[in-house]
């Protein structure tokens, strides 16, 4: 590990990680991937409860990974920077190498 401002990259990317920690969020930021999606198309895709996918996108948003855009009456999410969707799609990928 790295003194300085070094540091403060590993502490970055462990609030990252932990934005990421729970398996809806990796779902959500792997739907954003494709482009923007409004939040009904989000609860369509995955099956869940409107609340929820509210709830988790509010953790990303707040971690910035994910930006709103009005969209009418409408929030349009987007990915902030697609380098989070190749580290999701890494791990989904590692992640199935095991079974």
């Amino acid at each position: 590990m790295t003194s300085g401002a070094g540091y403060e990259a590993y502490e970055g990317a462990s609030e990252l990680l932990r934005a990421l920690s729970a398996p809806i969020r990796l779902a959500i930021v792997s739907e954003l991937a494709a482009g923007e999606r409004c939040v009904h198309e989000l609860v369509d895709k995955l099956g869940v409860a409107q609340p929820l996918v509210s709830q988790h996108l509010r953790v990303l948003r707040g971690a910035g990974v994910v930006r709103g855009s009005r969209r009418g009456r409408e929030i349009a999410y987007a990915l902030v920077d697609e380098h989070v969707a190749h580290i999701v799609a890494d791990a989904v990928s590692h992640a199935g190498e095991g079974s």
